[in-house]
């Protein structure tokens, strides 16, 4: 194409053979349409890789690249340059020295925003160069997530009408919580914890500070710092909108919040406020009601451990029992159970502590200890509601136990979860409670042990070379078998991308699906260890949690640092 011209950094990237000169010309012509940086444009639709970029700049700047992975978001002096100018420019201020502000910049050669952070900041400015990829990510985590999302904004937060009537009743209170620069604060801290897939958000006060966090993918994330003297007001933003009593700070309290992100979907958040030294301790749940449509398929579980649990969801009677720490993705499992049986043939009653996500067509029940509502009581009243599968939120007491295997043991197909590390541990667990090994070994179907590990980044993920010192004892004693050294795999370990955070992208369940054959219940009744079940089940064919993850790792889907972590004393 000889008419394609060009001059500046696009020529140096197609001199270098980064990229075709047709290439180039479509990137400049998208990135002036769409108002985008050429570099966040060759770096976002993968046209450059951003470190290729960055080692070109570094060449014409005489010096080296810096890794913002190195950077904490906390040490940033974000104050010095507004965030307008921040995203407008895609620049970050990075570290002051010398009465020198450093700027991390992917294309230093934009002389516009340089000169846009000198005036802002009063100071003299130097431009360093950074990893596009990585500088995206680090403005993400230290400002938030931008304001749009899918087909609706920030500000389009939408409280249910009877929620929306408290809050316009708090505009003229004189406690001032309805600050506009407080509620768009909190507002904005919702809509990015959605954006960003998280799972939790934490509100925490402290001495000095007032610190955010978000769990994305199972770890914890810093996603804002705040004067310390704006605790009490977020606080009780978030109390009025979750129905909380706002003059009450000495007792923990419940609550909940649902706000509509578009016309058909609504998010909802489990609220919980608990006192602690310097003020109250905030934490939501965000509860996504699409998350329990997924269907098993997308959970993660093996074909055969697939199997099993079909084949228990399709007994008549019985007792199937899924287990793993908090966080584990046990209500996901049940509600995704609950969803292939909800059919109009069936009678489903449900006892949880609290109704997480509403499921059409089933019959949900708050437990309420304060009123008399205990699991027990509602058990006792679902049976005498004709019901064929019974739903327990969490067996936590004999009492809790004992209905639940008399209900399975009386032609109802029985779901419920424990606080165990393994399936083999949960029958012992409930022998411990005090349920006869008997009614154990006879009611027990299905027992599903779960973990959530993090999914490597497709984008980004590279393969391990194996060291040749390292021997094929070493790998047996990682847990992989000789079959799997026949067979051969390849290892994979995370990178980082503008796509990812840390080189990985969402999460993949590992299970221990154990099916309660005729030797695992002789074991039982002989009052067995879970040693001894754990054999068994391994000489039934049954994966544990760590060889079904060293299944994920095989499969490319994770790394093995990431199974180590969640398997750990496995």
């Amino acid at each position: 194409m000889s008419d394609v011209t060009f001059g500046g950094i696009a020529r140096q990237f197609v001199n270098e053979k980064l990229t075709t000169p047709e290439k180039m010309q479509q990137a400049l012509n998208s990135s002036q349409d769409s108002k985008t940086p050429l570099v966040s444009y060759l770096v976002t639709h993968k046209i450059i890789a951003a470190r290729d970029i960055a080692a070109l700049m570094s060449k014409n700047f005489g010096d080296p690249v810096f890794d913002l992975n190195a950077l904490s978001p906390s040490v940033i002096p974000k104050d010095l340059v507004d965030e307008k100018i921040v995203r407008q420019f895609g620049i970050l201020p990075i570290f002051q020295r010398g009465g020198r502000l450093y700027v991390g910049m992917s294309d230093p050669t934009r002389l516009d925003a340089i000169d846009a952070v000198k005036f802002g900041a009063k100071t003299s400015v130097e431009a360093v160069v950074v990893e596009e990829d990585k500088l995206q990510k680090l403005i993400e985590s230290t400002y938030g997530g931008n304001e749009a999302f899918g087909d609706f904004n920030a500000e389009d937060f939408d409280l249910e009408a009877d929620q929306t009537s408290l809050i316009k009743e708090d505009e003229d209170d004189t406690s001032g919580i309805d600050d506009a620069p407080v509620v768009r604060y909190v507002n904005k801290l919702l809509f990015d914890a959605i954006r960003m897939g998280a799972s939790d958000l934490h509100f925490e006060p402290y001495e000095k500070s007032y610190r955010v966090r978000y769990r994305i993918d199972g770890v914890m994330r810093e996603a804002s710092r705040s004067p310390v003297q704006m605790a009490g007001k977020i606080a009780a933003r978030l109390k009025v909108m979750s129905q909380m009593d706002i003059s009450e700070r000495r007792i923990p309290q419940d609550g909940r919040i649902k706000l509509k992100v578009s016309k058909e979907k609504a998010i909802d958040f489990r609220v919980n406020s608990l006192p602690t030294l310097f003020g109250e301790k905030i934490v939501l749940r965000i509860l996504d009601p699409s998350s329990a449509m997924l269907g098993i398929d997308a959970l993660g579980y093996e074909p055969e451990q697939k199997a099993l649990f079909m084949d228990a969801l399709d007994k008549p009677q019985g007792m199937l029992l899924i287990t793993g720490p908090t966080g584990s993705g046990k209500t996901v499992s049940l509600y995704t159970g609950l969803n292939i049986l909800n059919t109009i043939e069936n009678n489903i009653s449900t006892a949880e502590d609290p109704v997480e996500i509403n499921l059409e067509g089933i019959n949900q029940v708050n437990v309420n200890a304060k009123v008399g509502l205990t699991f027990p009581v509602a058990l006792k009243s679902f049976l005498r509601q004709d019901p064929d599968i019974i739903m327990v939120g969490e067996i936590r007491d004999l009492e809790t136990a004992e209905i639940a295997v008399k209900a399975a043991q009386t032609g109802h197909m029985v779901m419920s979860t424990l606080h165990t590390n393994s399936a083999p541990e949960t029958l012992t667990r409930l022998r411990n409670m005090g349920v006869p090994s008997f009614n154990i070994a006879t009611s027990v179907n299905l027992v599903i042990a779960q973990r959530l590990a993090r999914r490597l980044c497709p984008s980004c993920k590279i393969p391990v070379k194996i060291p040749d010192e390292v021997t094929e004892k070493a790998l047996l004693e990682l847990g992989f078998t000789q079959a799997d050294l026949e067979q051969g795999f390849t290892l994979y370990k995370p990178v980082g991308c503008s796509e990812c955070r840390e080189g990985y992208r969402g999460r993949v369940g590992i299970y221990e699906v154990m099916k309660v054959t005729p030797e695992i219940a002789r074991i039982i009744m002989e009052d067995g260890n879970a040693i001894a079940i754990a054999d068994a089940s391994a000489r039934s064919g049954f994966d544990n949690l760590r060889r079904s993850g060293l299944r994920k790792v095989m499969q490319g889907l994770t790394s093995l640092q990431e199974i180590n972590r969640v398997t750990s004393g496995d």
